[in-house]
């Protein structure tokens, strides 16, 4: 099966988004604050083996933790995992409400092992952040 990868001007393009879409603070700034982290995390992407699940957790931990957008990094990576994933006739599992602020904070942290995270991704669940 042939995997489509998302291209850097294209998440660039989705921090944009996010940032119009989404704007959570004033301050909120659509600029990329370190191109080669971006870069760094797309290739570990299109690299690594595993399912596409695995893939999409390099993608959605990497945006989160590399931090390469001055703003928007938790909600950028979100919106690219979801549309990698659907892109690629899988399912994603995350509602689209409130509550993934805790867990986007908890991935963050390091608080989920990935195979929790790809049961979030999967099916939509997880155990409660708490720090």
């Amino acid at each position: 099966m042939s995997i489509d990868y998302l291209s850097k001007e294209r998440v660039i393009e989705l921090n944009l988004l996010v940032l119009i879409i989404i704007k959570v603070k004033k301050a909120d700034t659509h600029k990329v604050g370190n191109v080669s982290k971006l870069i760094k995390v797309l290739d570990l992407c299109k690299k690594s083996s595993g399912d596409i699940y695995d893939k999409a957790i390099i993608l959605f931990k990497g945006i989160i933790n590399e931090h390469p957008f001055v703003s928007g990094n938790r909600r950028t990576a979100f919106l690219a995992t979801k549309l990698f994933l659907l892109t690629n006739d899988s399912k994603f599992g995350i509602k689209d409400d409130s509550s993934k602020a805790s867990i986007m904070l908890g991935i963050r942290e390091g608080f989920y092992s990935d195979e929790e995270i790809k049961e979030l991704l999967k099916n939509g669940k997880i155990r409660e952040f708490r720090r």
